[in-house]
């Protein structure tokens, strides 16, 4: 795929970031992208290794050397319809995903892997500014009734499926707006909100009706969906935050990450905060407590607001700086990795853990930690204390809200708190209750979530048909 020898002729370009210092003023996308001719260059160097491991690394199934033999022979509208076979938003995706078929690529054994994540984006960006993307509406209707509770990537994705197979879809979301935690969790500057305005015109334009404002457990009970409808696909994502439960965690300034991303979100669309006490790092030292993407997260947000200094803890050890491939590759390897956010000047701290919060007046003021062994075992002696005028909580997620719609329905869950079902046919315990995305599988990235909404979809769709033409 590509071209036969673009692997040892051509190097590795990818897109490059704005300058920090540029950056941190706005909350727009950082990310220059490459020119078309550059694109094509890079597609180039996917080779024909006969076993594309990039396909094991990437849980939605792209098609990754075809389209990029596509781009590089110059047909971008077939590399285009190509994409969105196995991904409904690769728009999404080509900004937020983290890329594992990239570290499954072939050429990542020499650390070199194809841009694999540019390239998607470039097509998918092309074909909006082409007009290529239009609604694909049905041919005709089964008049079938199906209630999708959640509009992030899983239950966007089981709509517009299930829209496409002629069903009509109810899309129910808590939010004013669509999007789940792809508008109200990632920031703007990671992925800009008009992204899914226009992908969701899309969807309505496809039949897809949309509930916003809606939450379902409390506003409108979940039997009156399930008496309502013919299928309803619970899709409401794992909101329930891993808390600290140390000495001073009442005190004013501490709070979860998911307290306050949402709000920044909200200011950045002009959209009412909402009666909540409002959280803003100005001014402020802050610390971020959990070495993941939703903490790099609240950094890039902390630095856009004004933070005075940004300190990320993180209670494991750190990690390797280049993994042994013998024993890694083509799987997601565990190593030290520097987010965007973190390069815009954040200091990190590994193997500490935090032992209480003290402040003065009911607000936090300093934050207590002791470093820990690679058991997280406090070492002796290796106490110390950090200025902290907000901290911040992003350590996970640990399975969904269980009061109201899950209690509701009487669903049984499973020994980590989801709603329990299986892959096969992501039917719950009650027969026309179905589940899918981090709701079912617990926290994980958008790729997975759109995995799961598609086959959901197919899966709901052989239940109520007895049999199904969607796409897995």
């Amino acid at each position: 795929m590509g071209k036969i020898t673009g692997f040892l002729e051509i190097e590795r370009q990818d897109r490059r970031n704005k300058p920090a210092a540029d950056r941190v003023r706005t909350y727009k996308e950082f990310v220059i992208p490459l020119s078309d001719p550059e694109v094509t260059r890079q597609a180039a160097r996917c080779m024909d290794c006969g076993i594309p491991y990039c396909h094991s690394g990437c849980p939605v199934n792209n098609q990754i050397p075809d389209w990029n033999d596509l781009v590089y022979n110059g047909d971008w509208e077939e590399a285009n319809r190509n994409l969105h076979s196995t991904n409904n938003f690769p728009e999404f995706t080509g900004r937020i995903c983290p890329a594992p078929c990239e570290a499954a690529c072939t050429l990542n054994i020499e650390d070199n892997p194809v841009t694999i994540k540019t390239v998607e984006c470039a097509i998918v960006d092309k074909a909006f500014e082409q007009g290529w993307i239009t609604p694909q509406s049905p041919t005709q209707s089964t008049g079938r009734k199906i209630a999708i509770v959640g509009s992030g990537p899983a239950g966007m994705a089981a709509a517009q499926q299930l829209a496409r197979a002629g069903h009509e879809v109810h899309l129910y979301e808590k939010n004013a707006k669509p999007g789940g935690l792809l508008r109200y969790g990632i920031p703007d500057f990671k992925m800009e909100k008009h992204l899914i305005d226009r992908r969701f015109a899309q969807m309505e334009a496809e039949g897809v009706i949309f509930h916003g404002n809606v939450h379902v457990g409390e506003d409108l009970q979940a039997s009156e969906l399930e008496q309502s409808h013919d299928a309803v696909l619970l899709a409401g994502g794992a909101e329930v935050s891993r808390d600290l439960p140390v000495e001073g965690r009442a005190l004013d300034g501490v709070h979860f990450a998911m307290d306050f991303l949402p709000q920044q979100n909200r200011r950045v669309s002009n959209e009412p905060v909402g009666n909540v006490q409002l959280i803003s790092a100005a001014g402020k030292h802050v610390v971020v407590i959990g070495g993941g993407d939703t903490g790099s997260d609240c950094i890039g947000t902390s630095f856009r607001q004004g933070a005075l200094s940004v300190t990320q803890l993180e209670i494991m050890s750190v990690p390797p700086t280049h993994e042994n491939k013998e024993l890694t590759w083509p799987d997601w390897p565990l190593k030290l990795r520097t987010s965007s956010s973190q390069r815009e000047g954040a200091a990190r701290e590994f193997s500490v853990m935090t032992t209480k919060f003290s402040g003065h007046n009911g607000h936090v003021e300093h934050l207590h930690c002791v470093r820990v062994d690679d058991k997280f075992k406090p070492i002796e002696g290796s106490e110390f204390t950090l200025p902290a005028e907000l901290v911040l909580l992003a350590m996970g997620f640990v399975h969904p809200v269980q009061d109201g719609m899950v209690s509701q329905l009487c669903l049984q869950l499973d020994d980590r708190g989801n709603v329990n079902a299986n892959t096969r046919d992501y039917r719950s315990s009650k027969d026309k209750i179905f589940t899918a995305g981090d709701m079912r599988r617990g926290q994980s990235l958008v790729v997975w979530a759109i995995r799961e909404g598609r086959q959901a979809a197919r899966a709901i769709d052989e239940f109520l048909m007895g049999s199904s033409d969607l796409a897995q």
